[in-house]
């Protein structure tokens, strides 16, 4: 889950991730041929897309929707939506909403990329729809006016210094909390995942839908079963992939903190890798070699940074090291880069070109971010120190790869504004049982232990797939058919497996 700073597979670019509690309930599965006839949607006024590379087929609208939905007449924003229609109207049986992760994701133009990724008989059933959620991208949006230097990914992660000491942390803190307070306006404080389920229902009233499919992935599983609780009976085939854990009072503190075992748990993989015989990018003869080497590395660079020109910041330090090795193990396709960057700083030759994103994006994501995770809930420690290094000092003994930086000081420590409304807290009363999570064994960003709590909260109005990958990001993204058959078999039958599965 995108969460201040981490690259995702699907939940964008390098944008924030981040990223997301039983009595048995009367399931309430929809007709096979619900929302399968097309409705009028009138209040919708679809055009050609912005943009380059996109599937010719999808169209974008705006919408809009009220700043405050307690107040249906008062101030409105937009939300930028986009679709690609089926082929094939006689097989439509409604609409499968893509929801981002993030917080700050975009699935906009999803249609076009994730949606490729469906197999064909998915498309030929549904329109696939897009979204940018509220204050994100073409949707009215928001930002902090941050500085080039507050934008570095080991900024807005918070990691503490070498010494674990978190003074520099903390002066940055405060510093993002004042800008957003400076900065962001009335949007800005609007932001919260119960506006998203809020604003996700007004899409729905729009394309004329009585109920709704969704695939939500990192944060978007936590939007989407915060839709599930607030509207159950507008849901039809619900899809989590890569789930967190959605207790009440933590929400993305608890998400945060989660790295710390994420990351362990999808470190091996990437050290069987890099110990392969014949692998071009070997780093060790054997898996027990890498991390030792990673660590004597990152301590190295935290003691003599390397130059590094085009990166922000323009320095390769161990906390740069330990962002990227964080951002790595999301997938397996970036695996080679993250053991060519080692090499080379091993070695003290010229680094890889850095990939790092542009300022504009960064200014946006990190303050829809920066806006869900501290508006969502009031319960980050204080603002005292003391608190957080007893924290990390624990952290970092225990998980040495994350340094302590999972259970920093961040941002909501210093926020202006409080909470408007309580967290959602999922629950298995109240709604259908049609929620289908689907989840790798070893993510770094939304590990195992989380998701197991968010089956939990659902009760019986779920079923889990656990699929043995590694990875952010599981349906159609491991070519593990067993955990892929699962959820297209759901999108196209509406049959779960009959109990907890693991491919």
């Amino acid at each position: 889950m995108r969460i201040l700073g981490s690259r995702t597979s699907g939940f964008t670019t390098a944008a924030l991730s981040l990223p997301v509690l039983a009595t048995t309930l009367l399931a309430l599965p929809a007709p096979a041929t619900a929302a399968a006839t097309p409705r009028p949607d009138t209040a919708v006024r679809w055009e050609n897309c912005p943009g380059t590379g996109l599937d010719p087929r999808q169209e974008c609208a705006t919408l809009a929707v009220p700043l405050d939905h307690a107040e249906p007449g008062g101030a409105r924003i937009t939300l930028a939506i986009s679709r690609i229609r089926t082929e094939h109207p006689e097989a439509r049986r409604g609409t499968l909403l893509l929801i981002p992760g993030g917080p700050g994701g975009s699935s906009i133009n999803g249609p076009s990329t994730t949606g490729k990724k469906l197999p064909q008989s998915v498309r030929d059933a549904y329109d696939i729809v897009g979204f940018d959620p509220r204050g994100v991208g073409r949707s009215t949006p928001v930002g902090c006016g941050l500085s080039h230097d507050d934008l570095a990914l080991v900024k807005i992660r918070s990691w503490p210094a070498p010494d674990g000491g978190i003074e520099e942390n903390t002066a940055t803190a405060r510093r993002l909390a004042d800008a957003c307070a400076t900065h962001g306006g009335d949007a800005l404080r609007s932001i919260s995942t119960r506006n998203e389920a809020r604003d996700i229902d007004r899409v729905r009233q729009a394309l004329g839908e009585r109920k709704l499919s969704a695939w939500g992935v990192s944060y978007g599983t936590y939007a989407g079963a915060v839709y599930a609780q607030m509207f159950p009976h507008r849901t039809d085939r619900w899809v989590m992939d890569s789930s967190g854990d959605p207790d009440p009072k933590r929400v993305a503190r608890g998400w945060l903190a989660n790295y710390q075992s994420g990351v362990e748990d999808a470190f091996p993989d990437f050290a069987a890798w890099a110990a392969e015989p014949g692998n071009p990018d070997r780093l060790a003869a054997t898996p027990g070699e890498v991390r030792p080497m990673f660590l004597a590395l990152a301590a190295r660079l935290d003691r003599t940074p390397i130059p590094w020109p085009g990166a922000n910041p323009e320095e390769l330090n161990g906390n740069v090291l330990r962002q990227t090795l964080l951002d790595s193990l999301y997938s397996q396709g970036r695996f080679p880069a993250l053991a060519r960057l080692i090499t080379a700083a091993g070695a003290g030759s010229q680094l890889p070109a850095a990939n790092t994103p542009p300022d504009d994006a960064m200014q946006n994501t990190v303050a829809v971010s920066g806006a869900t995770i501290c508006n969502d809930v009031d319960a980050w420690p204080d603002t005292n120190p003391a608190a957080y290094e007893r924290d990390i000092a624990k952290s970092r003994k225990r998980y040495p790869l994350t340094a302590g930086m999972p259970v920093n000081i961040s941002l909501c420590a210093f926020w202006h504004d409080s909470p408007r409304e309580r967290p959602v807290r999922i629950t298995p009363d109240g709604g259908p049982s049609n929620v289908l999570m689907i989840q790798n064994r070893r993510d770094p960003s939304t590990p195992l232990v989380g998701a197991l709590k968010m089956r939990a909260a659902f009760g019986d109005r779920a079923r889990l797939v656990t699929v043995d990958s590694v990875g952010h990001g599981a349906y159609r993204a491991n070519g593990n058919a067993c955990g892929d058959e699962a959820v297209t078999d759901f999108l196209l039958t509406g049959e779960r497996p009959a109990r907890d599965t693991s491919c």
